[in-house]
């Protein structure tokens, strides 16, 4: 009898639901059990798991390893998908395969480099991959000097902060006044630039951004799953234009987005986005983790967190080519069961979880991620 394989997310995004319910319904019909934790009570997360704990707050990243691998002894973790403090865990791959874990991360090379933006970008550049122009900017003048080129240039400014995930600090500058106009329909990404650079001129610290000219749609983000061996198994671009959805296996997206994670060695799962400057693709942005879309790939017959997990644990499942591209598609809410009963926020001052393991409740629905358009 094959025993179960028992897989660890740490506070993740609430989307990984349906990563978690990819592993339950794999191909191998392999019995799955998933551990969960996470800073909040309420996190669907925590009730999509078989066992859940609240995280401790307020931990340093060598503290967190601490708790990390205690975990991973204590519940018989087989197969850990870091994402909080992902750099730290991975520098500690060997203390986690002694307790019994595989990490299904990058090694700690890997996560350096694309942790800062400016290191991935002048990266990358070097192996060949087309990027944006770009400026580091910290302080007023820098942020002005930079906007005024590429305005010279025809090009709308935007800028983020130089480390970060997904579309956390992302705005665009306007040099349109504040005005009523601005505080009608929907908030925004635009900020306009004389607040921008008094809030510079004021602030206690200097900032740490990255400046760029807006890219254009459509945006695609490749997700690929590669070997320890520094091969791509499986790569598939995910394309979006306002809310419509799709994929696609264009070789200008493919061929760059192979060419980070096979250089760079972004072992297992990795996120590779582009837009377009121009007529050219060009990188956005590399995340060396799953990608909270990366379920979507179940419309075109992949199940890439089974295929991930099988190679964590020594099980290569070889080259994965999609048997077919799914139809356009757009994504929409759904609802998720949460656990009958809230928990009190976790105390800083305590050292262990509060939330004792416990079973999860049965889900109402399969809560379908995407609709077809």
């Amino acid at each position: 009898m094959v025993s179960r394989v028992r897989v660890w997310l740490n506070r993740t995004y609430a989307e990984n639901v349906f990563f978690m319910d990819q592993l339950r319904r794999n191909p191998s019909d392999r019995a799955v059990e998933i551990h969960a934790t996470h800073s909040d009570p309420d996190s669907p997360v925590l009730a999509a798991a078989d066992t859940a704990d609240l995280e401790p707050e307020g931990l340093s990243p060598a503290a967190y390893v601490e708790f990390a691998l205690n975990v991973c002894a204590r519940r018989s973790i087989d197969v850990f998908v870091p994402r909080l403090h992902q750099a730290a865990v991975v520098a500690h791959r060997a203390e986690f395969e002694a307790v019994g874990t595989a990490l299904l991360a990058p090694p700690p090379e890997a996560v350096a480099v694309f942790h800062d933006k400016v290191i991935a970008y002048e990266a990358v550049q070097a192996i060949g991959v087309p990027v944006p122009p770009w400026w580091r900017v910290r302080s007023a003048d820098e942020l002005l000097a930079a906007v005024e080129e590429l305005e010279a240039g025809g090009h709308k400014a935007c800028f983020k902060p130089a480390s970060g995930a997904g579309g956390v600090g992302f705005r665009v500058i306007t040099r349109a006044p504040f005005s009523l106009l601005h505080l009608g329909g929907f908030p925004t990404p635009y900020v306009q630039l004389d607040l921008v650079l008094e809030a510079l001129r004021q602030a206690d610290e200097p900032v740490d951004w990255l400046v760029m000219p807006r890219l254009e749609q459509p945006e695609v983000s490749v997700d690929c799953l590669t070997g320890r061996d520094n091969v791509v198994r499986l790569a598939v671009g995910r394309t979006k234009s306002g809310r419509r959805r799709g994929f696609t296996l264009h070789e200008q997206f493919l061929e760059p987005a192979r060419r980070i994670a096979e250089g760079f060695g972004l072992h297992h799962l990795s996120n590779i986005q582009f837009r377009m400057f121009g007529d050219q693709p060009v990188l956005m942005d590399v995340n060396t983790r799953p990608a909270g879309g990366l379920h979507q790939l179940s419309l075109c017959g992949v199940n890439a967190p089974w295929a991930a997990v099988r190679m964590a644990l020594g099980d290569d499942p070889g080259e994965i080519v999609p048997p077919f591209l799914g139809q356009d598609y757009t994504v929409v809410s759904a609802p998720r069961q949460l656990r009958p009963v809230s928990v009190p926020a976790q105390r800083r001052e305590e050292a262990a979880p509060v939330l004792p393991a416990v079973p999860a409740p049965a889900p109402v629905g399969s809560g379908a991620p995407v609709l077809p358009l």
